[in-house]
């Protein structure tokens, strides 16, 4: 579908985890309604243009950065790297892929140091930085906790044309894949990357793209994702919520999607599972199995294959976004062919539970 994405000689710099997204929201009042007021995000930092967050256990600066701006759209990907000598191993692999690259020393957001920022070869704005100033880890401050606490940043997941492509991008960099979805003419549809040890840092969604699909804070328990949906209905804002409280068979996770006022897609998260081993086995789905991504069987409303924010290039443009050539998930598996199954059809005995998984399993 598209061009190869060659590997650097130089060795790739060494992601910890995900640490924090920039995104750009077109009014700043409403959002800190959301974010702060709604879901309890800890600020760190503000002024009249931007919002500096925090989750209750992290102890940087901030896991999400709002920042007023004319289109609503993410402005960076930010990872944490192992030490500042990766930093620089940064910036020389993706001069290498001759990437658009850009160093600032005293970093791109308030309480993050030199740093590197990129137009990855999926046309995503990517940042590596190690330096950080500590804040107060809120870990014990159950003064503060609120019955839906927002506990940690867990993932990105991003929308891309071509996954495989993508994918070989991510392992290069670095990242493993702990699942995927497939179909039996060799289609990849999603897959999830991690780098720290849970089932995902970033997962790459195949659709129209460079865009931002959601970001993912995680809670401790499962009740604290349905005080949230309580709230969001005493607030008389459920129509805000797009998808759950449900369980993703991918990832075994507890979940809800809601979107912010610009649009913004949202996961709170729970309960995925350890991934650290070096042989922890890739899950494989077939795009068929209805229960791939709710494991209660709950369909998949279109807007979360269809919507998804912009991403904007190191000028603060949005990057054009790019048609998928393959199939669509959506198309595949939403009453448009009605091969999508939890058992699948005269395989055996009524009620008879069929192999529906391709691959190795957990």
């Amino acid at each position: 579908m598209t061009n190869f994405v060659p590997t650097p000689t130089v060795p790739a710099p060494d992601i910890v985890r995900c640490a924090y997204l920039e995104l750009v929201v077109t009014d700043l009042a409403k959002s800190r309604e959301f974010y702060v007021d709604l879901l309890g995000l800890h600020v760190t930092e503000e002024d009249e243009d931007t919002i500096y967050l925090r989750s209750f256990e992290e102890f940087i600066h901030h896991n999400l950065v709002l920042r007023k701006g004319p289109v609503a759209a993410a402005a960076a990907f930010a990872y944490r790297v192992k030490s500042p000598a990766e930093v620089d191993a940064a910036e020389a692999y993706y001069r290498e892929l001759g990437c658009r690259v850009e160093r600032r020393k005293d970093g791109f957001t308030k309480g993050v140091g030199d740093s590197v920022r990129v137009e990855d070869p999926l046309g995503f704005p990517y940042e590596f930085f190690y330096d950080v100033e500590h804040v107060e880890r809120l870990t014990q401050r159950y003064d503060l906790y609120s019955a839906g606490e927002l506990v940690r940043l867990d993932h990105f997941n991003q929308v891309t044309p071509d996954v495989p492509r993508g994918r070989a991008y991510l392992e290069d960099l670095g990242f493993r894949v702990s699942e995927d979805i497939k179909d039996s003419d060799g289609v990849t549809y999603a897959a999830w990357m991690h780098r720290k040890q849970t089932v995902h840092d970033t997962a790459l969604t195949g659709g129209n793209g460079p865009r931002l699909h959601h970001i993912a804070f995680s809670t401790h328990e499962k009740h604290n994702i349905i005080q949230i949906c309580d709230k969001m209905g005493a607030l008389r804002i459920s129509d805000r919520i797009e998808r759950g409280p449900g369980r993703h068979g991918v990832s075994n996770a507890f979940y809800l999607y809601i979107l912010d006022p610009d649009g913004h897609r949202i996961e709170i998260y729970t309960q995925d599972y350890y991934t650290g081993d070096p042989d922890n086995p890739t899950v494989t789905w077939d795009v068929h199995d209805n229960q791939r991504r709710d494991w209660w069987g709950n369909p998949v409303v279109p807007s979360w294959y269809t919507e998804a924010s912009l991403v904007l290039d190191l000028d603060g443009n949005p990057q054009p976004v790019i048609i998928r050539e393959e199939k669509s998930e959506m198309a595949v598996t939403v009453g448009a062919d009605g091969f999508s199954y939890t058992r699948q059809p005269d395989g055996g005995p009524a009620g008879e539970k069929m192999g529906f998984k391709v691959g190795s399993q957990l």
